[in-house]
C-alpha cells in the first residue's frame, strides 16, 4: 500500500495538489475525504471520478494532515490500494430503521471478505436536529458483524452549526447515512486506540431519573441544580444571560462507567426549563453510574503518545497510513495543544496521515473492545501484509 495526503482550500488547490501527487507514478484508488461543509462536495467526487479514484468522504469540524490544521477546508489521504482488498459500502437510514441499514452494510461486508475491518463514518445529527446516538450505531454493527470484528471511525461534523451533516461516496450522499472503508482484515492491518483524558472528580454518582436523554435526578436531587453547583454555578440562569453549554458544558462533561471496566464521555447540552431537566447527547438511564470530571490537563498529549508508541512496541509493526479521528471538543479545550497530539502520532509512525474533529468516535480503548467514545482521540493505522 502506498499513501499521499493533500490539503486545499477549493476545489483547485485540490486539483493542483493532487496532480502533484500523481507526478511521480503514484496510482491511488481511494481518496478518503473530510471536508467542510462550506465547501462543493459534488465538484471533489467529480475531481476523484476523472482520475478513476473511489470516494470516502465525510464532513467535517476542522480537519488536519501532516502539518497542517485547517477549519472550513479539505484534507484527502490518497491510497494505492488493489482493488480485491476493499470495497465502499453505502446505506441511508432515511426511513429511520438504523438496524436494517447496518445489518444490510454488515451483511454485504461479510460477503466480500470472511475478515472484514471497517473504516466508518455516519451522521452527526439526526433527523431531530440532535446529536446521533453512536453508542447505538456501534452496538448494532458490533452485533452484526460479530465482536472480534474491528471498525474505527468517526461522526461526520458542520462546522458546530448543529444542523446537517453528510457522509458520501462519488455517487451517494446522505445527511442519514453510513458510509464504509470495508477491507480484507486477512490482507490490511488496522491497529489503533481512542483515549480520552477526562478525569473522575469526586466520589461516583448515580442517576435515579432520567427518560431518553432528559435526566431529571442525580442522587434523588435535582440534575440541573447539582450540575449549576458543581460548575460553580448555582444561582438561577437563563440561557441568554449565561451560555453554559456553549462556554462549559464541552469541557466539563460525565464520565460515565460501562459494564466492561471502561468510562465514556457523555455532555449535556441544554436546560429543558420547561422540566427543569439536562438534555444529554446521549441517553443517560436510571441506575447509570458516573462522576463530574475535571477538564484533560496538558499532559493528556503526552499520555496518547505514550500510550501509541507502547503499542507500535507491543505489535512490532509499522504502518503505511494513519487516520486520526479527533472529538470537535478537544480542539477548544486542548487549543494548540491538540495539533500537537495530531502531529505526534503521525511522527511517531511516520506516515501520511489525514483526519477530522468529529461530533463522536468509533473504537477501542487499549486492550478494550469496540465502543463508541465522545471527547477522544481515536486513531487508526493501515498496513498491507505482505
Amino acid at each position: 500500500m502506498k499513501s499521499k495526503s493533500i490539503k486545499g482550500k477549493s476545489t483547485e488547490e485540490i486539483k493542483q495538489a493532487l496532480e502533484n501527487s500523481l507526478a511521480d507514478g503514484f496510482a491511488p484508488t481511494i481518496a478518503i475525504v473530510f471536508i467542510s461543509v462550506k465547501q462543493n462536495r459534488k465538484a471533489i467526487c467529480e475531481l476523484m471520478d476523472s482520475k478513476n479514484i473511489e470516494v470516502f468522504g465525510a464532513t467535517s469540524c476542522g480537519e488536519f494532515i501532516n502539518g497542517h490544521q485547517t477549519e472550513g477546508e479539505i484534507a484527502i489521504l490518497l491510497l494505492e490500494l488493489a482493488k480485491e482488498h476493499y470495497t465502499i459500502l453505502f446505506e441511508t437510514m432515511e426511513d429511520g430503521n438504523m438496524d436494517k441499514a447496518i445489518s444490510k452494510l454488515a451483511n454485504n461486508a461479510l460477503e466480500q471478505f470472511t475478515n472484514p475491518s471497517l473504516i466508518v463514518c455516519g451522521p452527526g445529527i439526526n433527523q431531530n436536529g440532535e446529536h446521533f446516538e453512536g453508542e447505538k450505531l456501534v452496538k448494532s454493527l458490533e452485533k452484526q458483524l460479530g465482536a472480534d470484528k474491528l471498525f474505527f471511525g468517526g461522526m461526520a461534523g458542520d462546522d458546530w452549526a448543529l444542523k446537517e451533516t453528510f457522509v458520501f461516496t462519488n455517487t451517494q450522499e446522505s445527511n442519514y447515512g453510513i458510509v464504509a472503508l470495508t477491507l480484507n482484515g486477512d490482507k490490511i492491518s488496522l491497529n489503533g486506540m481512542a483515549v480520552t483524558g477526562w478525569k473522575p472528580m469526586g466520589i461516583a454518582r448515580t442517576v435515579t431519573k432520567s427518560d431518553g436523554k432528559f435526566l431529571y435526578e442525580i442522587d434523588g436531587k435535582s440534575a440541573v441544580d447539582l450540575y449549576l453547583k458543581y460548575l460553580g454555578k448555582a444561582d438561577k440562569i437563563t440561557e441568554k444571560n449565561f451560555k453554559i453549554f456553549e462556554d462549559l458544558a464541552i469541557e466539563y462533561p460525565f464520565l460515565v462507567e460501562r459494564d466492561t471496566n471502561e468510562t465514556v464521555i457523555k455532555s449535556p447540552t441544554k436546560i429543558d426549563h420547561t422540566t427543569n431537566a439536562l438534555f444529554m447527547d446521549n441517553p443517560m438511564p436510571e441506575g447509570t453510574k458516573f462522576w463530574f470530571t475535571q477538564p484533560p490537563e496538558f499532559d493528556i498529549v503526552e499520555e496518547v503518545i505514550e500510550k501509541a508508541a507502547q503499542l507500535k512496541n507491543d505489535l512490532d509493526t509499522e504502518a503505511e497510513a494513519l487516520l486520526i479521528f479527533s472529538c470537535g471538543g478537544r480542539k477548544p479545550i486542548l487549543g494548540p495543544f491538540v495539533t500537537d497530539e495530531n502531529e505526534g502520532l503521525a511522527k511517531l509512525w511516520n506516515t501520511p496521515m489525514a483526519g477530522f474533529f468529529t461530533y463522536g468516535e468509533f473504537g477501542r480503548v487499549l486492550n478494550g473492545r469496540q465502543n463508541f467514545h465522545g471527547g477522544a482521540c481515536c486513531w487508526v493505522t493501515l498496513k498491507e501484509n505482505v
